[in-house]
């Protein structure tokens, strides 16, 4: 952890629950950020406060570069980076990792999937050699795609199939989004998992994995002028490519409230209400972060107190604003305790939407909102893995990494008149979208 950081998380931590205002308080960590002639997008941050380095390549693609018949491919490909390339085969490469002490993983959203390592700084040159190995002569082997398609059809059951909270939203997905790609679940349907081939998933990656197309972050014990030479060494010999042309259908404006119902073998009801949200770095979405932690982060929340502390009928209460590169969604959440219905966890949801709708918060509550989300952002760059995947996220979506040090000027502009706005706006009986997931009756 950088001594400075770890010094202003400290500060704010101690100094914003007694004051509303905090304006002289700012995130800066120095970045050099320089791009490829093939396109690759590189941004380094130097921190010499342990001797290690945070390595993220992350691709522009995701769920919603996918089509109909193929879903979930971007989620396959990311599975297959991981069975080796031309250089360094097969098991070869968990192998090599292992041996040197560096830790890796992958995750793959709507609109991105990223690679990331977390490394002893000596052994810097080494994945990076491994990096751009994989980016050029991915293997692609019919016997491991045989053996991933289990593991993820596995994945799929065990995440989806088998927990009724992701059920119920990709339910309430498949009737949210009309004609948008985020319709379909970033893990795929299962007909489309059994139904891979390599040459359905060498397409996706001959057509995305290229540098142009990528971000590469490295941050923690480097120096930056060696690193540059590096990179431009071990990825400069990579060709830029055109890529496909990219036309997401822009979803319509919901005219209607929708509802859906389905049931599962669960012991309680679950309902989700969610309503048409803003894309990442639209000026609206601060403000409907802050009013997601005032409705229902923690046990002080409004819907926390209605639902589970007075009432008593349901056992837990989550309300967030999920924002991607295109509008996501405001949603909230209520497990109920066995043998209630959804109706009186509905209604509290739209008395209390109805109240910010028409009376400002209080004070204290856009204080105690500030702080948390505040709290959370400094608290997902204590470390340098987290300073990394902060830059990365904000270059990919936003398209400029230095929106992680304009964000908390921004949560603190927010006013109660701006929560009230855009309760107004966005929170209208005629964008709701209700979904409601029954335990199965035999």
């Amino acid at each position: 952890m950088s001594h400075q950081l770890g010094a202003f998380a400290l500060f704010l931590f101690f100094l914003l629950p007694f004051q509303s205002k905090a304006e002289d308080l700012k995130v800066r960590f120095p970045v050099e950020k320089f791009v490829l002639k093939n396109g690759l997008t590189v941004l380094l941050h130097e921190d010499h406060s342990i001797p290690m380095v945070s390595y993220h390549t992350w691709y522009r693609v995701g769920s919603r570069d996918e089509q109909v018949g193929v879903t979930g491919a971007a989620h396959m490909l990311e599975h297959m980076m991981f069975k080796g390339a031309k250089k360094y085969t097969g098991k070869q490469f968990d192998i090599i990792l292992h041996a040197n002490g560096i830790q890796n993983n992958a995750f793959t959203t709507d609109d991105y999937t990223g690679f990331y390592e977390n490394l002893p700084s000596a052994k810097l040159e080494l994945i990076m050699d491994v990096e751009v190995d994989r980016m050029k002569d991915l293997a692609l082997r019919p016997q491991d795609l045989v053996s991933e398609l289990q593991v993820v059809g596995e994945e799929r059951r065990w995440r989806v199939d088998n927990n009724p909270a992701s059920l119920l939203h990709e339910v309430i997905m498949d009737k949210f989004y009309e004609v948008h790609p985020y319709h379909w679940p970033t893990i795929g349907y299962m007909k489309d998992i059994q139904a891979y081939t390599v040459e359905k998933l060498r397409k996706f990656y001959e057509a995305y994995y290229v540098p142009n197309n990528a971000v590469l972050v490295i941050a923690g014990d480097i120096d930056n002028a060696k690193t540059k030479a590096m990179v431009e060494k071990y990825y400069g010999s990579l060709k830029f490519k055109a890529l496909p042309e990219r036309k997401y259908p822009q979803e319509p404006e919901p005219t209607h409230e929708r509802r859906i119902e389905t049931t599962g073998e669960v012991q309680n009801t679950t309902v989700a209400v969610a309503y048409k949200g803003v894309a990442s770095g639209h000026p609206d979405g601060f403000a409907l972060d802050l009013l997601a932690d005032i409705l229902g982060s923690g046990s002080s929340s409004r819907l926390y107190k209605k639902l589970v502390y007075e009432s008593e009928k349901a056992n837990s209460v989550t309300v967030y604003d999920f924002t991607s590169a295109d509008p996501g969604y405001f949603m909230l959440v209520a497990s109920l305790v066995p043998g209630q219905t959804s109706a009186y966890a509905e209604k509290v949801f739209a008395q209390e939407i109805e109240r910010v709708q028409k009376n400002l918060v209080s004070e204290g509550e856009l204080i105690k909102a500030k702080n948390q989300v505040m709290k959370e952002f400094v608290d997902g760059l204590m470390t340098i893995d987290g300073k990394a995947e902060s830059l990365a996220i904000n270059e990919i979506v936003q398209g400029d990494f230095n929106a992680i040090f304009t964000d908390l000027d921004k949560y603190q502009a927010i006013t109660k008149a701006d929560i009230q706005r855009v309760a107004q706006k966005y929170l209208q009986p005629q964008r709701r979208m209700t979904g409601v997931l029954n335990g199965a009756h035999p």
